[in-house]
């Protein structure tokens, strides 16, 4: 992930108080965020939600960042804790896979299938049913095109979790086209 100069420089300057760069280094991030949040959570409302306290949480504390080139995994890392508290308060944690050792045991397929087009517009529909911790991995890594150590560092998950948890979701997925067939 490229970070541009530009950015590097609000945050120097949000970090010694600066509001309006603190404005603008929100308004790089908003919409990711927005889109990596509704995403995890499929609601509107609770993403707008979510995204509140995510701010509020980053003006408390982007005095603390010591490489403002981490600005945005930072800020990424925030969103998903906030994210998945929020969704474990509110019970929509239900599917969760808790445990890593069953993740780990599930094979990854090297051949692609081809689907038709209409089950490709039904995935956002198909990816809120995967568990929010196998969610959060393939909406980095396929939507928002992050590679996996970026996914897993964001994440704060270790790159073979990351990989597990994709490989679960992604057998998720297959399962839950195949059904749709």
């Amino acid at each position: 992930m490229t970070i541009p100069k530009q950015e590097i420089f609000w945050v120097l300057r949000a970090q010694s108080g600066d509001r309006a760069a603190f404005d603008e280094i929100l308004k790089t991030v908003q919409q990711p965020l927005f889109r990596y949040v509704y995403r995890l959570t499929g609601e509107h409302a609770l993403a707008e939600d979510i995204l509140q306290e995510v701010f509020i949480i980053i003006y408390r504390k982007i005095r603390w960042l010591e490489n403002p080139k981490l600005f945005r995994a930072w800020a990424y890392r925030i969103a998903s804790r906030e994210t998945f508290k929020r969704l474990k308060r509110e019970k929509h944690w239900t599917e969760q896979v808790r445990d890593e050792k069953f993740l780990e045991t599930i094979p990854v397929k090297s051949a692609e299938e081809i689907y038709a087009p209409e089950l490709i517009k039904e995935i956002p529909k198909l990816i809120s049913d995967v568990s929010p911790a196998s969610r959060a991995v393939l909406i980095l890594h396929y939507l928002d095109e992050m590679s996996l150590s970026e996914t897993a560092e964001i994440l704060d998950i270790s790159l073979g979790t990351a990989k597990s948890r994709l490989a679960y979701g992604l057998t998720s997925l297959r399962q839950k086209i195949k059904k749709e067939k």
